[in-house]
């Protein structure tokens, strides 16, 4: 069962390299179609006023939020040994939310829609990290 919980890390690991790859895909695009120079977007301030399309930008910055405590809590479950279904379950849960959200924000990008499974997810992380802590109180 410990491996188990390696999959969800590679399932957001995956997620945000496809936001990678849309982000980059997007941006060149838009370069190119405006004949954008490069050393034009330099900064993110410089960025926000040329190129119109941030939307896979904002997604990818928001995988290295939430994302990095739900890291942590695989790692601290793998490490004390609190692996087993419920943990597992927890963890993809937050995975297919995260999914769901990447698609809603890099797409139509409706941001009740967005914020109603972004609150879920981070629902799912919380309740995730205090079913740990409370495994590690009672050893």
């Amino acid at each position: 069962m410990n491996n188990a919980i390696w999959w969800p890390a590679v399932g957001m690991a995956a997620l945000t390299c496809a936001v990678w790859f849309r982000m980059y895909y997007v941006r060149i695009g838009q370069m190119k179609r405006e004949r954008i120079h490069p050393q034009s977007v330099a900064t993110s301030a410089e960025a926000a006023a040329r190129l119109t399309d941030s939307r896979a930008a904002d997604n990818f910055r928001n995988l290295f939020e939430l994302p990095v405590l739900f890291y942590l809590a695989l790692a601290l479950a793998a490490q004390a040994g609190l692996v087993d279904t419920a943990v597992v379950l927890m963890a993809w849960t937050f995975v297919a939310l995260r999914v769901v959200h990447s698609a809603i924000q890099c797409g139509y990008n409706k941001v009740m829609d967005r914020f109603y499974v972004y609150a879920a997810g981070a629902f799912v992380l919380w309740a995730l990290w205090l079913l740990l802590a409370v495994r590690l109180l009672l050893g």
